[in-house]
């Protein structure tokens, strides 16, 4: 997950009979492997227009089904961007980009980012387009009111009794977003998307595509393999998110990672003199630090009326953890430590009337939440599965993103569009696996059993640093990536790239 994530969740879902299963089974025969007689005629093509904000850039947009099992009901826009290759001579097609998420715009990536993400050799050969996923960004977003998503409870209920103040407030939160959103709130998830890329490629033109999804990202690659595998080119897919995995197991998998990590950070701190806790315990630091704040006596330094609790700084260190910013988080940790000052006593949040009838746009569960299966029945068993991340992570205390991802899911309904399953990926060419060796937020096991479940289809190359982004690492990982997508190189399966610095 990409700021996470930009992050995810899980509970094994076998059945072949479940719906997502049963509706991807048989999309093939329809669009994805049939002949041209029989698949259904493309899309108008985008109207390209120069973007407001870029007009090297062009946008436009795609009139797409809310609901692809009603082809012909309600519609929305699908928002996309794209930069066309430098050298028109040397293009070798399309390149279709996720950033992650789920939540991420691949507009704002298109227009923002891709032209110092990529190398000068991929932005020469590919026209690189970004769209923003149904429910996300500009593709008619999933909207909530500000005023609840402002009182949210604690993902970490204390008991049966504010674990079901979660499950209302969720259910409540639910109702709300589905009634300023509309139809698109119960059609959100992946599957969607990837039927929407697909319209998207048949709408260019591209008989194939080439797609690079990062995090979040690289379950629509997956997915899009699984359904329309001979119409891709080239896919490079980093930082990779296993969908077969059950609750447990993923919950203690992410908190597991995020342990490692914090102990990545104590190791560069020790070795660093530019480290601000440098020559200091740190772990012993981190740990007093939690428990001052669960005793109330840190403060926000946004916010010095506030209180800042042990959950929010675990958070801070968490995302720091995706670049990583190892330095950044040491001046944090320490600056905390400083404070002496006694704790606040007022209140922490005061109201604000002026926002209780403005929305905001809150996509990750709608998504999230219709890919995963992970719905805890009651205190009891939640209580159990977040003890078993508590003693993967004992100094992190878990994973704090993802912990929270799937905390908002419970309360929802049972049935999901897509629910978890092992992959099965039979027409593709070879697909390139990316995955760092200590990231944060998605375990090293995740990319693993992904290559397991596709070792005739997919190649891994490892990257043996830290960090959540793998693809401008160092030369090794962008060398072999850009081989790869330009020439169709395949790196050695089991390559690896030496770790860079923080």
């Amino acid at each position: 997950m990409q700021p996470l994530a930009k992050a995810l969740a899980a509970a094994l879902a076998a059945g072949a009979l479940m719906l997502g299963a049963g509706v991807a089974d048989a999309e093939p025969s329809v669009g994805a492997g049939s002949s041209s007689s029989t698949s259904p005629g493309p899309p108008p093509p985008v109207d390209w227009k120069p973007c407001p904000e870029d007009r090297a850039a062009e946008c436009g947009t795609l009139r797409l089904p809310v609901d692809w099992a009603r082809p012909g009901g309600e519609k929305f826009d699908l928002a996309v961007a794209r930069r066309k290759a430098t050298d028109s001579e040397r293009r070798v097609g399309v390149l279709l980009v996720n950033p992650g998420g789920p939540g991420e715009s691949g507009v704002d990536f298109a227009l923002d980012r891709a032209t110092t993400y990529f190398s000068a050799d991929v932005r020469a050969k590919f026209d690189i387009i970004g769209f923003d996923p149904r429910g996300i960004g500009a593709s008619r977003p999933v909207t909530c009111s500000q005023e609840l998503l402002d009182r949210r409870p604690s993902p970490y209920p204390r008991d049966q009794a504010e674990f079901g103040r979660l499950v209302a407030y969720n259910r409540e939160l639910r109702e709300d977003c589905r009634r300023h959103t509309g139809a698109m709130f119960d059609h959100a998830d992946t599957l969607g998307v990837v039927r929407d890329m697909e319209a998207l490629r048949r709408s260019l033109g591209e008989q194939k595509i080439n797609y690079f999804g990062h995090s979040y990202g690289t379950l629509i690659g997956e997915q899009y393999a699984e359904l329309y595998g001979d119409r891709i080119r080239a896919m490079a897919l980093t930082a990779n998110i296993d969908h077969s995995l059950g609750t447990r197991d993923f919950l203690v998998s992410a908190a597991t990672t995020a342990e490692d990590s914090f102990h990545q950070f104590v190791k560069w701190c020790d070795r660093s003199r530019s480290c601000a806790l440098n020559g200091r315990d740190v772990t012993a630091v981190w740990d007093g630090l939690l428990a001052r704040a669960d005793r109330g006596e840190i403060r926000d330094p946004d916010h010095p009326d506030r209180a800042l609790t042990a959950n929010a700084i675990t958070r801070e260190a968490f995302g720091t953890f995706y670049g990583p910013d190892w330095s950044r988080l040491a001046t944090y940790v320490a600056e905390l430590d400083a404070q002496t000052a006694a704790a606040p006593s007022g209140p922490s949040t005061p109201p604000n009337t002026a926002r209780e009838a403005s929305t905001a746009a809150d996509p990750f569960a709608a998504v999230f939440c219709q890919d995963w299966r992970i719905r805890a029945g009651d205190y009891a068993d939640y209580a159990r599965v977040t003890a078993a991340e508590l003693r993967a992570a004992p100094h992190m205390r878990g994973s704090p993103r993802i912990h929270d991802a799937v905390a908002r899911c419970i309360g929802w309904p049972d049935e999901v569009n897509n629910p978890q399953r092992r992959l099965r990926i039979t027409k593709a060419p070879k697909i390139l696996l990316m995955h760092s060796r200590h990231d944060p937020a998605n375990h090293y096991s995740w990319v693993t059993n992904v290559h397991r479940q596709t070792r005739g289809t997919t190649v891994l190359l490892t990257y043996e640093g830290a960090g959540h982004s793998v693809y401008g690492r160092s030369d090794c990982t962008r060398g072999a990536a850009d081989a790869y997508l330009t020439a169709l190189k395949v790196p050695g399966d089991g390559s690896r790239c030496a770790a860079a610095g923080p």
